[in-house]
């Protein structure tokens, strides 16, 4: 049987994985989670040390598309989105970097937009649809997105990113195209661009409007994003051995894939979700109580600039509680099993700073903002609980490229610039602006239907 995905509001069908796919977000504004998570056995796991990525992306996403698309179509699938390489850089003995920065767009965006595409693409054909992919960016979403669904037949892509947080490269890369792609400067923050989007999606006067979600408030980015942690895993750890993961987190939709994996038996020691001024979850984490951040705060690893991560509500629901739409909590998780599970720290923009500079001086690796909030937020815990000989990973989630004003300041020079960001950054612009009104975007998207 197929598995199914509940929503976190409870309110709504359980569905399965084309349906949750399709939908993004649930009816009653919840997000989809597995009703229970497949189990990989200790065997499954042990024999991914000697698998290409592809094929464990393969053997890790079967487990959930089994009745949906035939194990044949995915090896297809997996093998074509996955045709980059996955780096792993030693730091230091038991300490390795994860580059997830080597695709398309230069972010790990690209593993599950590439593979969503895919599966969009197939479920579009089989029923003849025509689809409207709403999707808010804080950086790097919207140019992964925008690349992977160029072109896709029977889709549409309309993606809003705040007009003055992010970068030149980070805007280019999804502005650049034209087609089916159309991009929306907004005069405000993410957590504008994001709740508009979210107030489309229930609006019933859209409801003529097939309109989906490539945000990680769709199912369909988290599944794909649990796949690097298996693999990670398997390139630094004996079988059996836990791994601890350091991971930059925004909306903690990246997080939540060490969750997913996790859930489905990989062992881990400790998620450690490293924010920026952006503290919302670390105060939760320390006192038990939640308060969004309202405006968000801007900070140097901008795609993480999110008051309120949408992810939370998935995160409350796994440890036994219930977080709604807006931030509520309707019921308390268990504190001590997330205590326990996930370390999570607020790194400031002085300390990526830093971060970056000490990083290439002790190492000569580079890190880009995102990354230095990891390796911090990592350094953080290691102070309280020492790593002793347990290997642990750090993600870096973007090409530094991205942030060359920001790593030149610090190192002194601008980092070389990949083919796909070099194409772009030569191409002409075209985009809409719009003020933080829902009124007026559900207007523009009227206009265009």
């Amino acid at each position: 049987m197929p598995i199914l995905f509940r929503s976190t509001n409870g309110q709504s069908p359980t569905v399965n994985l084309r349906e949750a796919l399709l939908a993004g977000l649930a009816p009653d504004r919840g997000l989809y989670l597995p009703e229970s998570f497949p189990e990989l056995t200790f065997e499954e796991i042990a024999a991914f040390a000697k698998l290409p990525y592809h094929e464990i992306a393969f053997r890790v996403l079967s487990k959930f598309t089994e009745g949906i698309i035939p194990d044949a179509e995915l090896a297809v699938m997996c093998r074509s989105a996955y045709n980059f390489p996955v780096p792993l850089e030693i730091v230091n003995v038991r300490v390795f970097l994860m580059r997830l920065d080597q695709g398309p767009t230069a972010s790990f965006k690209d593993f599950a937009a590439q593979m969503m595409a895919r599966m969009f693409g197939r479920f579009l054909q089989e029923d003849g649809w025509q689809v409207t992919i709403l999707t808010a960016t804080s950086g790097d979403t919207g140019s992964a997105v925008a690349h992977a669904f160029h072109k896709v037949p029977g889709v549409r892509v309309i993606v809003l990113f705040p007009e003055a947080e992010i970068s030149e490269s980070q805007r280019k890369l999804m502005t650049t195209l034209q087609d089916n792609v159309r991009t929306v400067a907004v005069d405000g923050k993410f957590d504008d661009c994001q709740a508009m989007v979210k107030q489309a999606f229930a609006d019933p006067d859209l409801a003529h409007i097939s309109l989906s979600s490539a945000n990680s408030i769709n199912i369909g980015r988290l599944l794909p994003q649990s796949v690097y942690y298996f693999y990670a895993a398997s390139r630094v750890a004996q079988a059996g051995e836990p791994v601890v993961f350091s991971i930059p987190s925004g909306n903690f939709g990246d997080m939540m894939g060490a969750v997913v994996a996790r859930e489905m038996g990989l062992p881990i020691r400790k998620i450690i979700a490293a924010v920026n001024d952006n503290d919302a979850f670390p105060k939760f984490l320390a006192s038990g109580h939640y308060e969004k951040i309202v405006p968000s705060r801007n900070s140097l690893s901008n795609a993480m600039n999110v008051g309120h991560p949408s992810n939370l509500a998935r995160l409350v629901a796994i440890y036994g509680g219930q977080m709604d739409e807006t931030g509520k909590l309707v019921k308390l998780p268990y504190l001590p099993a997330l205590r326990r599970d996930v370390f999570s720290t607020s790194i400031s923009d002085e300390r990526t700073v830093a971060g970056i500079r000490d990083f290439w001086n002790q190492f000569q690796l580079l890190l880009e903002p995102h990354g230095s909030v990891a390796w911090q937020g990592f350094q953080e815990w290691n102070a309280v609980e020492p790593l002793g000989n347990t290997p642990a990973v750090i993600v870096e989630t973007a090409n530094p490229a991205k942030f060359p004003v920001e790593v030149e300041k610090v190192v002194g020079w601008e980092p070389d610039v990949p083919n796909n960001m070099q194409a772009s950054l030569r191409m002409p612009e075209d985009f809409d602006l719009m003020d933080a009104d829902y009124a007026k975007f559900k207007s523009y998207l009227l206009a265009r239907h």
